[in-house]
This record gives structure tokens, sequence and C-alpha cells, in this order.
């Protein structure tokens, strides 16, 4: 089964990005980062999931930009506890029955470097709806480098995961390798980002192209 695309980083040529249909495009809501988003989302096709992409940012704030933006998912990048997911998803339940919207999708990030204790995923198993294995890096996410996927031989789970993390055309073999070994039966998606730009947040729409062929759903 061919694995879904997330672009990340979505800021300057959005509209661009979405003719090529990406199963979902994320917008990062952390001040710090160089592809901060602000401003309005261009009317995307139903089939893009638009996601927020936080960093240890209060219930509320999360709230606000999910109504903002009409979000169909939040991925919590930053220490975010299972008690957090908790009471987001209870937070958004009471308003999803208010307005009567879809409900919204928590996928919480959990970075990796040479080796990972998968036991912390246990508490938030029943809460989030997706994993996403990220680079150990300085910043959040955004750092430009793979780490070791063989570490998800001990994928402990059944719950779907993105894989991130510097992905790049460089990996295309690598991904086309991992795609034949047990590890990727609960893969959901690629997550890609830095190394689809030409400067941060301005995609490159020809290598995005490309990739989504390989990833085969292009």
């Amino acid at each position: 089964m061919a694995m879904k695309l997330k672009v990340c980083g979505m800021k300057l040529n959005t509209q661009e990005v979405a003719t090529l249909h990406p199963d979902y495009l994320g917008f990062i809501f952390w001040e710090p980062s160089k592809r901060f988003f602000k401003g309005n989302i261009p009317q995307l096709p139903p089939s893009i999931e638009k996601v927020g992409v936080f960093v240890d940012a209060t219930i509320e704030e999360v709230l606000e930009k999910i109504e903002t933006y009409s979000l169909d998912a939040v991925q919590l990048h930053g220490k975010e506890n299972p008690e957090f997911c908790r009471k987001l998803k209870i937070a958004n339940i009471d308003r999803t029955n208010a307005i009567g919207t879809a409900s919204l999708k928590i996928i919480k990030v959990f970075s990796i470097k040479d080796d990972f204790d998968f036991g912390v995923l246990t508490p938030y198993e029943e809460i989030c709806d997706f994993f996403l294995f990220d680079t150990k890096g300085k910043l959040p996410g955004g750092n430009g480098f793979t780490f070791s996927w063989e570490v998800l031989k001990n994928y402990p789970s059944t719950k779907p995961y993105f894989l991130s993390g510097g992905i790049g055309l460089e990996e295309v073999e690598k991904i086309r390798e991992f795609q034949q070994r047990p590890e990727s039966k609960y893969c959901h998606a690629i997550d890609v980002n830095s190394k689809f730009e030409s400067e941060p947040g301005l995609k490159d729409i020809k290598k995005l192209k490309e990739f989504k062929e390989v990833l085969g759903n292009g």
C-alpha cells in the first residue's frame, strides 16, 4: 500500500504545493521557527488535511488555532504529556459536539537519535491517533538529517505512525528498502520539510512531485 505524504513547514507557496495533492499539509504555529505561519490558509482541496504543529502551547492556544484555521489534526512537538493530550481531546470533543465538525486527530511526536525507549509510547496509546518519529536535534523538528530507521525494528505498537526527520530525494532508495521491511507495516505517512525547500517555507515543486511519485501516490 502506498504511504501517504505530509509536507510540513508550509508558508510561502501553499497553493502551489496543494496542486500536487499531498495527503497532509503542516502549518507551524511555533514562533521561533523560520517557518512560523501567520495569515490566511488558501482554499485547499477537501482531500488535503490541515495539520497544526505546536511546541508546548497551551490548550487554549491550540484550540484557538483549530478554530481559526479549521485544522483537521494537531501535531504536538514538545513535552506534552498524556494528560495534556487527553484534555485537548476532551475540549475538542466538546467543541465538535457544539458546532458539528469532524473530530480532531492528535499526532504526538517523539525524537530519536541512536536508540529509543518505546515504553514511553504506552501512556499515549489510547489518546493519540498517530505517533510521529523525528530526528533528535537542536530544534524541535526541521533539523535536516535522518535518524537510523533500524530503531523501528523494535516498534511494539500497531498505532500508525509518520516517519520524519531530514528526508529528501537522497533517501529514495532507503525508503524503497524500508517499504519491504516488517517495521514499515504501520508507517502511515512520510513527512518532509527542509530538504524540499529553496528557502525556509518555500517548497520546491519539482522535487516534491518526483518524491510523491516514488511513494506510489503520484
